[in-house]
């Protein structure tokens, strides 16, 4: 009977020891590290991707994987957490953070995280898998959402090592990565370009200097838009001179979204016409928009000043020297 209970003891043991070993649960890891080929310290952490792009049927998932790279020169223990993002209409704002609010297009329902905590040694990186599941009866449009990683306060630490702590890394305490969701089907893309201008809003420059051209693209639809295009700049003769790309850019369902475009002209004197030719990223359907300006550098008006000065100083002294020689002669 004690040979029996002892077999069955082990039997038993086993048994548990093979579940353990064959559950699909047993032993995950919510992330893995791997080491970074830089050992130095940077007093900071990088969270990639900065963005996140995915186009989703109703009822389908995806996971991604989202890195945390550890350059604090110490072990750190990360948090991570979802918010809601939403675009604005201040276009110097493309994206607000919504905390614990729930935005217009929700991702909080949809996103999951592998794990809310992550303890990464300095030099190595974290990969966390992050899954998007889609409901079957979800209506086509964007969802929009962000993963924010933070490094966790430690409690047992001095004042004096959290003022050290702060010293060393004084500007980052949260990095996000965006998320992009659009349920696929027939979505409300809509939007134009709303304007157009020269930074500072002058029409007329005296020096040579970079001209900032200004966009301002609204969104009316609820879904995000990706608008680009060109702007061509042509001369009094109506001759182009350059065509400057405007690479994509995102703008956020219901908001605006600003875009400054630099050019360093190589020489400019005159009347000069900018066109901007920008597709609003759906159905090649474009806008196009004119500014007109004049560029007067005025080291070139100086000089040509100067230079007439001096022609009317040298024809009046050339004309009092022939006045008085016929003088004399009279």
């Amino acid at each position: 009977m004690r040979r029996y209970f002892r077999h069955s003891a082990y039997t038993l043991i086993a048994v548990v020891c093979l579940m353990l070993v064959l559950s699909p649960t047993a032993g995950a890891q919510t992330y893995t590290l791997s080491t970074l080929p830089d050992q130095k310290v940077y007093n900071d952490f990088v969270v990639g991707p900065g963005k996140t792009e995915l186009i989703l049927n109703p009822g389908e998932s995806r996971t991604v994987i989202i890195s945390i790279a550890n350059r604090l020169g110490t072990e750190k223990t990360f948090s991570l957490s979802e918010e809601d993002t939403e675009g604005s209409n201040d276009p110097n704002q493309p994206i607000v953070l919504l905390g614990d609010d729930r935005g217009p297009y929700s991702l909080k329902d949809v996103l999951s995280i592998a794990t809310t905590s992550v303890d990464i040694p300095h030099a190595e990186k974290a990969f966390v898998p992050v899954t998007i599941s889609i409901p079957a009866d979800a209506q086509p449009g964007g969802l929009y959402g962000s993963v924010l990683v933070s490094v966790k306060a430690n409690a047992d630490a001095s004042p004096a090592d959290s003022a050290n702590t702060t010293d060393s890394n004084p500007v980052i305490t949260r990095l996000a990565t965006l998320f992009f969701v659009r349920v696929a089907g027939n979505a409300d893309e809509s939007g134009r370009l709303a304007d157009f201008s020269l930074s500072g809003g002058h029409s007329i420059m005296f020096d040579e200097q970079p001209l900032d051209f200004n966009l301002v693209f609204k969104n009316d639809g609820n879904v995000h838009l990706v608008p680009h295009g060109t702007i061509t700049v042509s001369n009094i003769f109506n001759s182009p001179i350059a065509n400057i790309d405007v690479d994509p850019w995102f703008a956020m369902p219901q908001s605006l979204r600003f875009r400054q475009i630099s050019w360093m002209p190589p020489f400019l004197f005159g009347r000069y016409t900018a066109r901007a030719y920008i597709s609003r990223g759906y159905a090649s359907t474009s806008d196009q928009a004119n500014i007109v300006f004049w560029v007067i550098p005025w080291k070139i008006i100086a000089g040509i000043v100067v230079g007439l000065t001096l022609v009317v100083f040298v024809i009046r002294w050339f004309v009092s020297r022939v006045h008085i020689s016929f003088g004399r002669k009279a």
